[in-house]
């Protein structure tokens, strides 16, 4: 007796221990659970604040600060400068003054490094200057009717320490009589083409516009040297204030007292012609004072008296004689005086522009925003010089004062517009949604509309959603409601093994095998989706009208079903010759070009609608079939005791009680379709076009960050907008995730009394 009680003692005490060590081990799963929970929510903020910590420097303005202030006349024994410039790192300031004086300073110590003279005939004096925006080419006009061409070097040297060193140096690379009547050069301009091509245009203090153009002959059997020679005052009316010319020594713009802008056609040097003849100013009388090419010689610049700054392009127009018009893509914000002077950035779009009173402001030409104003002194801007690089800028004032700008300007080109707004862009006819982030040139306009991605996602989503929905719902149904569960057991790990298939093999597979394919029997897969079903339905009448359809167990009809499918595509193929030549005129290409003027690309969105769609019916078929197995059987047994048919039953009792799950499908079948990435960016071309038409390619915003973030330089523009594309591309995932959970659930209160 004594044994057993210690018995029954020793087993409760090895049975609390065991209790014991149980909710131990519970405690730390439990932990354990809660901190990898809390770690995957913290994991995944982290993320989101980084996309979007690397998008915000978008938005931040242009700043610009005083970095130094010189006095040059002061400092150059009362020489008066007519034009500046800088290096690149922003060290040695170069000035011309109207005595023929070039003068380098250092500008970290304030120090003149060298003066050099310009050997002028006794009595000749600089009364006019301009500068090309690259290579440094200046060009000096006289009071004898000559212009003298010049060029500005820096050259960088490195010395043991490491120290950089800059050497300034110029050389004059020609003087040309350019007035044989020696009239003073109140305008000049100068650009080279090439090596053996220039054109000057000079304006007389009279009131003669001269051409001056050289070009050495590559040919042998012409002379090895040309120059031409024209007058082209005739093709004016009314005083010239504004001279510019474009780089391939093509489009001379000349800008009148009475507001007139004249185009004219340099590309003959024998025989320039006027293109055309508007009036580019608001009122309509103001006065043309400033006239500037940016960057590309595509857009010109057009600044007058009453403080306007407006931007005019060639586009193409067949109406008129020559095959091209100037129009009035972009208006900037005005200035309250005079436009006095202007100067292009030599790395993108932005300009800077002084007027009279001495105001200072850097604009943006695709964004049309003033960028930043620089607050300098009150006294009319002369000269206005861009560094190189695009971080400083140097005004000359017309007391001969010099201010030093530092500028930081990361991303000019970005504004809500330039990312959502149809925008007019050089080259194009009117505004549009565009995505195009590099060119093969440095001069190249960035195009970052994200319309055109938003677009192509929804229309990815959509063609892979109409394919994946009807077959992914009704095959769940049939699975879960009418299949034998032999079949069952078959059909639904077969589908859902179909997820685990990477997607870059469904997208091979897309462009490489179903494209070509779909583009050859497409008049064949449109007929099918007629043809088939009326072999369905004709099999299914027959099928009832037979006297062995007992001999077929039910749930078993897919191996009816399944033959009279394949039969139906074998007679779309049959009939399809037939059909294309009686309905779409022999080429349903060509008809689509001629009835809808629509292209047929081989990688279209129906293509990418079958590959998608096919990645996402696993998802939706699955979690259907789970919701719809998932509906009591007792609302079914109910149903049918009833009298209900089997379809009244699957259709108005358990389609309806598992409508929550099956939406819940539909939202993550929408989601894997918005982030998919590989499928898209090979069966579809890649091409960044707005269009609806299924017929043409897209791109995805998850494509589109797929492709270009390994060419994006590291917090450039363009990487930080891919940021922002991350963002958007969350933005609507989770949008989306919240109606279709409000939706859910208010489904699930209505059906949770059946």
């Amino acid at each position: 007796m004594l044994n057993l009680e210690t018995e029954n003692l020793n087993n409760s005490f090895k049975g609390t221990s065991s209790h014991k060590r149980s909710l131990f081990y519970d405690k730390i799963a439990k932990g354990i659970i809660y901190s990898g929970g809390i770690a995957t929510i913290i994991s995944v903020v982290a993320i989101l604040v980084f996309v979007f910590w690397e998008a915000i420097p978008l938005w931040f303005s242009a700043e610009g600060k005083i970095d130094k202030k010189i006095n040059l006349q002061e400092k150059l024994e009362n020489r008066t400068p007519i034009i500046i410039g800088l290096d690149e790192y922003k060290q040695i300031l170069y000035a011309i003054s109207d005595s023929a004086t070039i003068d380098f300073i250092d500008i970290t110590n304030n120090s003149l490094i060298k003066s050099n003279k310009i050997d002028l005939i006794k009595g000749n004096k600089i009364l006019s200057a301009s500068k090309s925006l690259t290579k440094n080419n200046i060009a000096l006009g006289t009071n004898k009717g000559e212009v003298i061409v010049l060029q500005i070097d820096f050259k960088v040297d490195y010395l043991k320490d490491d120290t950089r060193q800059i050497i300034p140096q110029f050389n004059i690379k020609s003087i040309v009589q350019v007035d044989s009547l020696e009239r003073p050069i109140t305008k000049v301009v100068y650009r080279q083409f090439n090596e053996d091509e220039f054109t000057i245009v000079a304006l007389t203090s009279d009131n003669h516009l001269l051409q001056y153009s050289y070009e050495k002959s590559k040919s042998l059997s012409e002379g090895d040297e040309k120059i031409y020679y024209n007058d082209l005052t005739h093709l004016l009316s009314g005083k010239i204030t504004a001279l510019e010319l474009d780089n391939f020594c093509e489009k001379l713009m000349v800008g009148t007292e009475n507001g007139w802008l004249y185009y004219i056609s340099a590309k003959d040097k024998n025989n320039p012609q006027l293109i055309q003849k508007i009036n580019p100013t608001l009122t309509g009388k103001s006065s043309i004072t400033t006239l500037g090419f940016i960057i590309g010689d595509q857009s010109l610049v057009v600044g007058d008296a009453d403080g306007n700054i407006t931007s005019w392009m060639r586009v193409l127009d067949s109406t008129t004689d020559y095959g091209w018009k100037l129009v009035n893509p972009h208006r900037f914000d005005s200035h309250k005086s005079s436009i006095t002077s202007f100067c292009a950035s030599s790395r993108n779009k932005s300009f800077i522009t002084g007027d009279k009173e001495g105001k200072i402001f850097l604009k943006h030409l695709t964004s049309e925003q003033s960028l930043l104003e620089l607050s300098g002194k009150a006294t009319p801007v002369a000269d206005i010089s861009y560094s190189p690089k695009g971080d400083g800028a140097v005004i000359l004032y017309s007391d001969g004062t010099i201010i030093i700008f530092d500028i930081e300007n990361p991303h000019p080109e970005i504004t809500v517009k330039t990312l959502f707004g149809k925008v007019w862009y050089e080259g194009y006819a009117n505004p549009e949604y565009v995505w195009q982030s590099t060119g093969g040139t440095d001069d190249f306009e960035p195009k970052f509309s994200l319309i055109p991605l938003v677009i192509g996602t929804l229309k990815g989503t959509l063609y892979a959603l109409i394919f994946a929905i009807p077959l992914a719902l009704f095959g769940a149904l049939y699975t879960s409601q009418f299949s034998h569960p032999r079949i069952k057991n078959f059909v639904k790990p077969t589908v859902e093994i179909m997820a685990a298939l990477p997607s870059v093999v469904i997208g091979f597979l897309a462009g490489l095998w179903l494209a070509p394919l779909l583009e050859r029997i497409l008049p064949a897969v449109l007929l099918m989706f007629f043809i088939v079903p009326i072999m369905i339905l004709a099999g299914l009448y027959v099928w009832k009208k037979l006297p062995l359809k007992t001999k077929l167990k039910p749930g078993y009809e897919l191996m009816l079903i399944l033959p009279l499918i394949l039969f139906g595509f074998q007679i779309s193929q049959w009939l399809a010759p037939s059909f294309e030549n009686l309905f779409l005129g022999g080429d349903y290409r060509l008809w689509l070009m001629d009835t809808f003027n629509e292209q047929y690309d081989q990688r279209n969105s129906i293509v990418v609608g079958f590959a998608m769609g096919f990645a996402v019916i696993p998802i939706i078929f699955t979690i259907c079939e789970d919701a719809l197995s998932s509906v009591p059987m007792s609302l079914s047994s109910a149903s049918l005791a009833l009298g209900a048919t089997r379809w009244q039953t699957a259709t108005r009792i358990v389609l309806p009680s598992a409508s929550p799950g099956i939406f819940s499908a539909i939202m993550i079948g929408f989601g894997r379709a918005v982030g998919e990435t590989m499928i898209v960016l090979m069966a579809t071309g890649n091409t960044p076009i707005l269009s609806f038409s299924p017929f043409n390619g897209m791109r995805t915003l998850s494509a589109n960050i797929a492709v270009e973030i390994p060419e994006a330089p590291y917090q450039g523009t363009l990487y930080r907008v891919l940021f922002l594309a991350a963002t958007l591309l969350f933005i609507l995932t989770f949008i989306v995730n919240t109606v279709a959970e409000i939706v859910r659930q208010r489904l699930r209160k209505k059906y949770a009394d059946l």
